[in-house]
């Protein structure tokens, strides 16, 4: 069964580049980014991986982690990561699961097998500290994922979760935002001093409040 939105993200035991980890140990406290890819030493995984390394300091401000996974071997991982070094600029800075026998990609519906039986798919998935999942994408095997859109969806979730509003259409940090409908005109001004626009009963627009 695939994982839902607001569904505990399992838990699981697994050999990394790192050493062996506990999911939910590993990433206690904070939030997670779990992302698969479908084999090492193929090209696209290769500008992925390293992409995602020099990221690091942006996910470590936004007290998120990064955990990778293919059905490779720990073994293959460790030698494919010279190869991202050489070709993206960057080393990798984070554990790359060994899943040869698939059991975590069986436990996160990671393989599609209507689109390759054997191999994981791009699939990403962002948990809570709560280890409960917030997020998912699955894109093709053929298409690079854009993991400055997993930053932002991040920065939207820890945004919404604190403040009752909600993020417009390809909103960024530091942009206006939308309060929620649920408020009333003056619940919303005693929450938002800065004040709001009110373009219809449901869509008003304030200021991001944490900034």
């Amino acid at each position: 069964m695939s994982l839902r939105l607001g569904d505990i993200a399992p838990d699981f035991t697994a050999d990394t580049t790192e050493g062996e980890i506990s999911f939910h140990d590993w990433k206690s406290g904070s939030w997670a980014v779990l992302f698969s890819h479908p084999k090492d030493f193929t090209p696209v995984c290769t500008t992925e991986l390293g992409y995602t390394a020099k990221l690091k300091e942006e996910f470590a401000t936004r007290n998120a982690k990064v955990l990778a996974l293919s059905v490779d071997s720990v073994a293959d991982h460790k030698n494919w990561v010279g190869d991202i070094e050489e070709t993206q600029g960057q080393a990798v800075n984070f554990p790359i699961i060994g899943d040869t026998d698939r059991a975590v990609a069986t436990l996160y519906d990671m393989i599609h097998p209507n689109a390759n039986d054997t191999l994981t798919v791009r699939s990403v998935f962002v948990i809570d500290p709560n280890n409960k999942v917030r997020l998912t994408i699955t894109y093709p095997a053929s298409t690079g994922r854009n993991f400055d859109e997993i930053l932002r969806v991040l920065d939207s979730l820890q945004l919404t979760d604190g403040y009752k509003v909600a993020t417009p259409v390809n909103w960024k940090h530091g942009e206006d935002v939308i309060v929620v409908p649920a408020l009333s005109d003056e619940e919303a001004t005693a929450l938002f001093p800065a004040g709001f626009e009110k373009k219809k009963p449901y869509l008003r627009i304030t200021k991001q409040p944490n900034l």
